[in-house]
């Protein structure tokens, strides 16, 4: 009988999983029964290897899938990860190794564009600050002016991707004028919805909220940095709900520290989980949130019905649902 190994997550428990592989009639293993880690814990390579010694599929979150890994493991279908990206996979050596990679796109749109306005107002209303008074017993709102809002404003998109357009598209509906930037526009035209498409120099010194939707490669590594952050105007707030890493969130607590910008509100850090001793941790007006924009009750279980049911599928030897290698899934269902 295959088996699929759940290598790590932090679901709170894998029973999710072990339901639908065994109902299929997989094996289902809990890399915590191999390991006695506990599922939320990063795995190394070394430990992956030794959960995956004889794994047809792997169910992964957060694990570092090296070429060190696809070396040890020649006979792995599947890495399914519980999320859109997959920057913690080496996909050229999965490929290399004839291992499908397989991903959730789409699943998180609605919530993590939510959690992208909930954190530019929480940063233009200074609700966080105000609130954190209000429970130690002070009265008085004007110790933490200015206060915005949002008519007057400019919101701007960095990345125009499936939760990029959801959050133009909120962002506009609740009254901010909407400019966007993407690799793949053209800059001096307009979206199909009608947004101003500039560069990113030009949204940088337009936009009055920035929030980051892109994904983690070379590219966009530290796209916004020290040098950069120089264009952005002193009431700008920088919002990211994407990869930490795309900002460099160093250079960001600096300018926050000067009073260079008006806020920074951020759910994902280029270390996680932060360091409670993180410049960006003293910085003045942050909003911080630990990873969670993904997170609602109804897009988890979405999250783990798809991301199970595509290690399931290359298992058993069907097309999934989304795979970024798909040029690997015939010798993969040969293995």
């Amino acid at each position: 009988m295959p088996t699929i190994v759940m290598t790590d997550n932090d679901f709170g428990d894998c029973s999710f999983e072990r339901d639908m592989v065994e109902a299929a009639h997989i094996t289902f293993i809990s890399a915590a029964d191999v390991t006695s880690l506990p599922m939320t814990e990063l795995r190394t390579p070394a430990q992956l290897i030794k959960s995956l010694a004889h794994a047809d599929g792997a169910i992964a979150s957060y694990g570092h899938y090296t070429a060190e890994v696809f070396a040890a493991c020649p006979h792995l279908k599947v890495v399914s990860k519980t999320g859109t990206g997959v920057d913690n996979i080496d996909v050229a050596c999965a490929t290399t190794n004839n291992t499908a990679v397989c991903n959730v796109p789409g699943y998180g749109t609605e919530v993590v564009s939510d959690h992208a306005l909930a954190l530019a107002l929480t940063s233009i209303r200074r609700i966080n600050e105000i609130d954190a008074d209000m429970h130690a017993g002070t009265w008085d709102f004007r110790r933490h002016r200015p206060l915005g809002q949002i008519s007057g404003r400019t919101f701007g998109v960095v990345g125009y991707g499936a939760i990029g357009k959801a959050c133009a598209r909120k962002a506009a509906g609740i009254g901010f004028s909407v400019v966007v930037w993407d690799r793949s526009l053209t800059p001096g035209g307009t979206t199909e919805a009608g947004y101003p498409i500039l560069n990113l120099e030009q949204l940088l010194q337009t936009a009055d909220t920035i929030s980051f939707h892109v994904a983690l490669t070379p590219d966009t590594y530290h796209l916004l940095n020290k040098d950069n952050l120089k264009l952005l105007k002193p009431n700008a707030i920088v919002v990211n709900t994407s990869r930490g890493a795309v900002i460099d969130t160093v250079a960001l607590a600096e300018a926050l520290n000067s009073e260079k910008l008006w806020g920074a509100a951020l759910d994902v850090f280029e270390e996680e989980p932060l360091s409670a001793d993180a410049p960006i941790c003293h910085a003045k007006h942050t909003v911080l949130t630990s990873h969670a924009a993904y997170w609602s009750e109804e897009s988890i279980v979405e999250l783990r019905k798809r991301c199970t049911q595509n290690a399931i599928d290359v298992v058993l030897g069907k097309t999934p649902d989304s795979c970024v290698n798909p040029e690997v899934l015939p010798a993969a269902f040969a293995k």
